[in-house]
């Protein structure tokens, strides 16, 4: 099942690879770029299969891919004109200048990639991470919608015997602890909470945060209990209990004073509606926009787990070898096979949103870095044309490769650490 859960990955990763580039392919040939090459992969070809003026193929290592354009960047001070690859692995260690002058072919002068006006180029590049976010969205709502998320539900697990603050390192109750609420009022595991002070609950969060906003009173509470509703009256405790953020996500080490029912709430699986999945979903992507912003932050610590005793942190940066891994050991998890794919499916669609948001980055060698550079000419360009200037021609983004060499050379640096860590001290779900 390990080995299983790790084909699965891979087979999702080159899916979402051949999605990537087939984004960027699309919209090329429909604004008539010549495309010699579209190849799954890297190192040496498997596979290809030319139609029409393209080479299609799958090679052997499966941790990327590139489409190759006719060109990618104007001429220099030669008059040179060299193909480049649209993937910072392939396209990193290419000379912007004369990588592929050779295959250049008579009638090209018309179908390079630089000679298209910029709105049309932002799009080529901005095609490739879109089709990740496409596919992160569809996958997202698959789980959401179709087999649903585990979360906390309105149906009580446990009753709390007596009111402990929450700030207390404790489960005991003690002599001098007042009774909870919720056993002072008969709720018993198994219940089902309907409504709460006249207002229907539908979910754990709406049923928390009413809790919550009525210390010190005395509620109504209606819970189904053996297939009939039973009233049961409560007089809410004030205790302190941890704070929540905007998301509704409890703040480690933070409390605030609020109203407490005493009871613990079944966790279940839930199918969410569009709404609540389009709301989700917007959570999520916050959180990888955070994740993003704090990832140079967390190299130390990814430093001491891979080289030093330090343990791995849950949030630790993955590469595709750990998440490989997480694939693995999501089928060897003793829950439901449909929820094994669902995590599987959720592991491919983060993955996909990790793309979308890694390659929208303004720097080259990513797609962000010519998505920049095109936006940048359409600006210097009508900046002219309003001030009557000559036309300063195309930018040559070709001029920024210094940059993209240092940015490649980072990127290569923190994919070995990563490497090394999910080797030596993976991160486990299990």
């Amino acid at each position: 099942m390990f080995i299983l859960g790790i084909g699965l990955f891979a087979f999702g990763l080159l899916v979402s690879i051949a999605w990537h580039e087939l984004g960027h392919l699309s919209f090329a040939k429909l604004f008539g770029i010549r495309v010699p090459q579209y190849m799954v992969g890297f190192g040496p070809t498997m596979f290809s299969r030319k139609k029409g003026e393209t080479e299609y193929g799958i090679k052997a290592v499966p941790f990327g891919g590139y489409i190759r354009m006719i060109g990618m960047f104007p001429p220099g001070d030669d008059g040179r004109i060299s193909a480049r690859s649209t993937s910072p692995w392939r396209g990193m260690i290419e000379d912007a200048r004369s990588a592929a002058f050779e295959e250049l072919q008579p009638g090209d002068e018309k179908r390079l990639f630089y000679t298209r006006k910029p709105w049309k180029r932002v799009i080529v590049m901005f095609a490739g991470p879109f089709a990740n976010l496409i596919l992160a969205v569809a996958l997202f709502l698959t789980v959401l919608m179709g087999f649903g998320i585990s979360q906390q539900t309105n149906t009580v697990s446990s009753v709390s015997k007596c009111v402990i603050s929450q700030s207390q390192d404790r489960q005991t109750c003690k002599a001098s602890d007042p009774a909870s609420p919720a056993a002072a009022a008969g709720l018993k595991a198994g219940d089902k909470i309907l409504s709460f002070n006249g207002v229907r609950t539908d979910d754990w969060n709406k049923l928390s945060d009413l809790i919550r906003a009525n210390p010190d009173k005395t509620v109504p509470i209606v819970v189904e209990r053996d297939g009939k509703d039973v009233t049961l009256t409560a007089k809410i405790a004030s205790n302190l209990v941890a704070k929540k953020d905007s998301s509704g996500q409890y703040v480690q080490g933070k409390y605030v004073t609020a109203g407490f029912l005493g009871f613990s709430a079944a966790t279940g699986i839930v199918k969410q509606d569009f709404g609540d999945s389009v709301v989700w979903m917007g959570e999520r992507v916050g959180d990888a926009v955070d994740s993003l912003a704090a990832l140079p932050g967390k190299i130390p610590a990814l430093w001491n787990a891979a080289f030093g005793d330090a343990p791995r942190e849950p949030d630790s940066p993955m590469g595709v070898v750990g998440a490989a891994r997480v694939g693995g050991e999501i089928f060897t998890l003793d829950i439901p096979p449909t929820q094994q794919l669902a995590m599987a499916l959720m592991l491919v669609a983060g993955f996909n949103l990790s793309l979308f948001l890694f390659n929208m980055l303004p720097l080259l060698p990513l797609d962000g870095g010519h998505i920049a550079g095109a936006l940048w000419e359409s600006l210097r360009r009508n900046l002219a044309k309003v001030l009557k200037r000559p036309d300063p021609g195309p930018f040559d983004v070709a001029k920024l490769m210094p940059v993209a060499y240092v940015v490649a050379g980072i990127f290569i640096c923190f994919t070995i650490l990563v490497l090394i860590a999910d080797v030596v001290n993976p991160v486990r779900i299990s």
